[in-house]
């Protein structure tokens, strides 16, 4: 089985602030973990701003509110999820050539768990741990229309085509329910146009959204379409299969 760096990091460190008496300091949670004190920041950082860990005073961190709760972490959940659906990054990669991620929500905000970059020589790439907003990525707004996101936080404008009205914002989330699938059309990168779907455990519920980036060169509006149909037949099929296996 192989297992995604970044995560299996992220899950080393709660293990060693959880063993700790006191709140554990950058350094230390580096030298634990064998890398630079520029690497761990960035993994306590994310800790923090997904609620898992909490900055204490300082440089010092501890549990998050999140990992006070009576239940497996959650973080552990979102292993195995990236695990179950890598195979169908890969397809979608082969059927298009375009570069494909999966999201889970956290907080306001969609935190990439996987990727499978396009073999093409102009690509896009959203670097796996890193975090984006949800009114104007395509993985967002699929949380925002079909998962439990009830807040999309600040409004914030990244290039000319940014939604940043709430009115707007209801009406694009409206249209992504009634077409099945969500659009980001440069509204977070200039040249980058995007298509995401929701991916459902077995009770039915959102885990992860996919999606499929790739230069507005490719992707004008009936490329997006097509794009999007691949994805719900993606999803689709998936839900099919695990109902037949449960």
């Amino acid at each position: 089985m192989r297992l995604l760096k970044s995560l299996t990091r992220g899950l080393e460190t709660l293990d060693y602030m959880a063993t700790q008496p006191t709140a554990a300091r950058l350094t230390d949670v580096a030298g634990h973990l064998g890398v630079d004190k520029s690497n761990a920041s960035h993994i306590l950082r994310t800790l923090v701003a997904s609620g898992y860990g909490q900055q204490i005073e300082g440089r010092r961190y501890a549990l998050g509110p999140k990992m006070h709760r009576p239940r497996r972490s959650e973080l552990e959940d979102v292993v195995e999820r990236r695990e179950k659906f890598h195979d169908m990054l890969a397809e979608l990669v082969h059927a298009t050539r375009e570069c494909a991620h999966m999201a889970v929500l956290v907080g306001n905000k969609v935190w990439y768990i996987d990727k499978i970059a396009s073999p093409l020589p102009l690509k896009v790439d959203h670097p796996i741990g890193s975090l984006a907003p949800l009114h104007c990525t395509a993985l967002g707004k699929a949380f925002l229309a079909f998962g439990d996101a009830a807040d999309a936080g600040k409004l914030e404008r990244f290039t000319a085509k940014t939604i940043c009205t709430p009115d707007e914002l209801v009406a694009e989330i409206a249209l992504t329910r009634e077409r099945g699938y969500s659009i980001d059309n440069e509204e977070f990168s200039e040249g980058v146009s995007c298509v995401a779907a929701p991916i459902y455990d077995a009770e039915g519920r959102m885990a992860a959204a996919i999606g499929l980036s790739g230069p507005v060169a490719r992707n004008h509006p009936e490329r997006l379409a097509e794009l999007g149909m691949l994805l719900l037949r993606s999803s689709s099929t998936d839900k099919k299969n695990r109902m037949e296996e449960s």
